[in-house]
């Protein structure tokens, strides 16, 4: 079954234009999702829109409303949301090149793919692809998506464009509203030493193959487990020594972030989960 793209418009470069289509690049099918079951019978709950005044309401008698004030509402039928279109409704163009560096990381939001929308489409996309990997810089536009015009952050990617959607300022906390309250404190050079050493030990690349979720792993394997019929228990927590002195936990960790801490845990997530076979029901 074909991916089916989120948006489909037009890249622009200055007089130079294309149609694309923009693909989600994260998949959340793999989670562990439960259902709300009635505890009686097993049935899975119905979610009923209701009014509190008359009772359950049809979907088609549900419209959208924005709240003014408490208790008022301003309501927009779905054929005036339709008619509020701006260009990069349908056209993303690139209004500025950046360093990526630019960036503070807490803008950075979702990841898409861009793609040329048909073979017609494919020159015209290289030609911006590459002089954007020429430039090497990050490419700034905006379209509307989802009822909201979005700023994107474009970077080639093999054959194609990764798309960012950056958030906007009033969507970022300032950072100051946390951090004015730290304490201002200058450790020992010393101990920022051992800390730094403890970083060159743990060094490596990343591989997101070795950072499974394993919370994930131990529900799936809780599932397992209930499917067999046993009674999963909590399994016992592990008790670390306090260490009150940081000079000695900082030599104490320079000693174990060697190869040993480099090692995941040889039990798995079904190891961890201690069970036992729930007692078989009398009969009558």
């Amino acid at each position: 079954m074909a991916t089916r793209p989120t948006w489909q418009g037009y890249l622009r470069l200055s007089l130079v234009s294309c149609p694309v289509a923009l693909y989600t690049a994260t998949s959340r099918g793999g989670e562990v999702h439960f259902n709300m079951l009635s505890k009686a019978t097993h049935n899975r709950i119905r979610m009923i829109p209701t009014d509190p005044e008359t009772g359950p309401v049809e979907r088609s008698d549900i419209v959208k409303g924005y709240e003014i004030e408490k208790g008022r509402y301003v309501v927009v039928t779905g054929e005036e949301l339709e008619n509020v279109r701006l260009e990069t409704t349908k056209t993303l163009d690139i209004e500025r090149f950046v360093d990526d560096s630019d960036i503070d990381r807490l803008y950075w939001n979702d990841p898409y793919f861009l793609a040329p929308d048909g073979d017609m489409a494919a020159e015209a996309f290289a030609v911006i692809r590459e002089a954007m990997k020429k430039a090497g810089k990050v490419a700034l536009g905006r379209l509307v998506m989802h009822q909201r015009e979005r700023l994107m952050a474009l970077e080639p990617h093999d054959k194609g464009i990764v798309a960012y959607t950056l958030r906007n300022k009033t969507e970022v906390r300032a950072a100051d509203a946390i951090f004015s309250h730290i304490k201002a404190v200058k450790p020992p050079a010393q101990m920022i030493e051992i800390a730094a050493k403890i970083i060159e030990q743990l060094e490596g690349p990343f591989d997101p193959s070795q950072f499974n979720d394993r919370y994930e792993d131990a529900l799936r394997a809780l599932i397992k487990e209930k499917q067999k019929g046993h009674t999963v228990e909590a399994p016992e927590e592990p008790r670390e020594a306090e260490v009150i002195d940081l000079m000695e936990a900082l030599k104490r960790s320079l000693g174990q972030s060697g190869g040993e801490r480099r090692k995941p845990a040889p039990q798995t997530a079904k190891k961890a989960l201690t069970h036992r076979k729930a007692p078989a029901k009398k009969r009558a």
